[in-house]
């Protein structure tokens, strides 16, 4: 991921902004909690390869994932950001996950699983639709 960092700096003015933001979304994967950034870690890698066409950037110090115009569609909050039980990952309205007058924006993730993994895919996949 540092390589791909680097690889965006020398792209340039755009590339540096991109390559900067990816940094800080890993550096405050590396400050969480082990259980909290074994998730993270995981919920960047499936972001990454389902949607490569959001940027990650941190967002109110969270790692997080804007769409071209910059607006944020998903975002994880670690349980130790405000002493939770849980871990949590939620989509904002730039996110396509409208479903009638209700929907889920936000969901707790308490350890990754090829079960969570799937869900994760599923949603984040609608969510750039």
């Amino acid at each position: 991921m540092k390589e791909r960092a680097a690889e965006l700096r020398s792209e340039g003015r755009k590339g540096a902004k991109k390559a900067d933001g990816l940094q800080a979304v890993l550096d405050r994967i590396a400050e969480m909690a082990p259980d909290d950034r074994a998730v993270a870690e995981r919920v960047h890698a499936t972001v990454v390869r389902v949607a490569p066409e959001l940027t990650p950037k941190t967002w109110y110090g969270m790692p997080a994932y804007a769409d071209t115009a910059g607006k944020v569609v998903v975002f994880f909050q670690d349980s130790g950001k405000f002493n939770y039980r849980y871990s949590t990952l939620g989509f904002q309205d730039a996110a396509h996950l409208d479903d009638g007058d209700l929907w889920p924006v936000s969901y707790a993730v308490r350890k990754w699983t090829p079960t969570v993994e799937k869900k994760v895919t599923a949603l984040v996949k609608a969510a750039v639709s």
